[in-house]
């Protein structure tokens, strides 16, 4: 199966995710949903998994949130989260029909995410916040930097769709590709606002656009 297809999931695909596994049945609730993105799903999950391997609990707030997934993810990998604020300047349509999906399969997460539908400071971020976003478009990304930043919580991006005229490349563009040095610069600016950056990246399969930083106030 291409990972990376921008076809929606629908009942045809069922049948290939009938295994056990966690992502076996979120794959099957996406599908029986019938309105998000192949690609979507997978880079939610890799993200996902990377982000609470190294971070538990606290209030998800996941901004440029499209559907709203990766929230809902994130309180499936770690319960002790108490719930999560899905933020998207214009949200889809369709973001509530797979989020009751979801919440049909597990009903736990009922009435646990709120959807937001505003600019991205219309939410108030505390340190103990968990921020995230998965592909906010050129500066967005930046934005969610300063707005996790500011307020001292955890953070996790998955930056996309660069834009080299107009984005901080560090001075590094002489010895990497563009994209590369644009990320570069922001884990160097995590680090001197007292921020521990982790990097990492997803399939490449998934999406060539696979680099995840993520940060942590207090290190050196």
């Amino acid at each position: 199966m291409d990972c990376s297809s921008k076809n929606r999931l629908n009942l045809r695909h069922l049948p290939r995710y009938a295994g056990t596994t966690l992502f076996d049945r979120v794959a099957r609730a996406v599908c029986r949903a019938e309105c998000l993105p192949r690609k979507e799903l997978y880079e939610a999950w890799e993200v996902a998994r990377r982000v609470r391997r190294r971070f538990r609990g606290g209030r998800v707030v996941e901004l440029a949130c499209g559907h709203g997934l990766l929230a809902h993810l994130l309180l499936l990998l770690d319960d002790t989260s108490p719930g999560a604020v899905a933020v998207d300047r214009r949200l889809p349509e369709s973001a509530g029909k797979l989020a009751a999906t979801l919440e049909a399969e597990w009903p736990r997460l009922g009435g646990r995410v709120k959807f937001l539908q505003g600019d991205l400071e219309g939410v108030g971020l505390g340190a103990g916040d968990l921020v995230v976003s998965v592909h906010a478009c050129g500066a967005l990304t930046d934005r969610v930097l300063s707005l996790a930043s500011a307020a001292r919580a955890r953070l996790a991006v998955l930056p996309c769709c660069h834009d080299l005229d107009r984005a901080d490349l560090g001075g590094l563009a002489g010895w990497m590709p563009g994209p590369l040095a644009v990320d570069a610069t922001r884990a160097a600016r995590l680090g001197t606002l007292g921020y521990r950056v982790f990097t990492q990246q997803i399939p490449a399969d998934i999406t060539p656009q696979n680099r995840l930083l993520l940060g942590e106030p207090g290190g050196g």
